[in-house]
């Protein structure tokens, strides 16, 4: 007789990688705009991505650098501690902003992005995605 399976009323707990990708994914359904996301290391390796078609591991290295970079100019401008890099487009926009010290989470949005909007709605992602990373840490 093979092993027993749990019952079908139990629901097993997500992965880290499904939660953070629901993170992902609930962004772009409360943000007009976003199309897509890459949450990375802030050494420029993927964690974890919301895309359709952008390469998900270019972004999370370019990303990475695009932080380091962005970090010496405030910290040369002796303007404080960064909090996001914005860079507008011919044809959108590309939001990196720091999750906590290890990663990074990289938006991309169309022209219509609704920056307000992803303004109000990213501190709320960016603690949630630090929340689950945190929670995978052992000790």
């Amino acid at each position: 007789m093979g092993p027993l399976s749990p019952p079908l009323s139990e629901n097993p707990q997500p992965s880290q990688s499904d939660r953070l990708t629901g993170i992902l994914t609930s962004l772009r359904d409360r943000v007009m705009g976003v199309s897509e996301s890459v949450l990375s290391t802030v050494d420029g390796l993927l964690v974890v991505s919301d895309t359709d078609s952008a390469h998900p591991e270019s972004i999370a290295a370019l990303a990475a650098a695009t932080l380091g970079v962005s970090r010496r100019i405030a910290e040369q401008a002796n303007v404080g501690a960064l909090r996001e890099v914005v860079a507008r487009c011919g044809a959108g926009h590309v939001i990196v902003l720091a999750v906590g010290e290890r990663a990074l989470l990289t938006v991309m949005g169309d022209d219509g992005l609704d920056v307000a909007a992803f303004q109000r709605e990213s501190p709320a992602t960016v603690e949630e995605l630090t929340k689950v990373l945190a929670a995978d840490v052992a000790y």
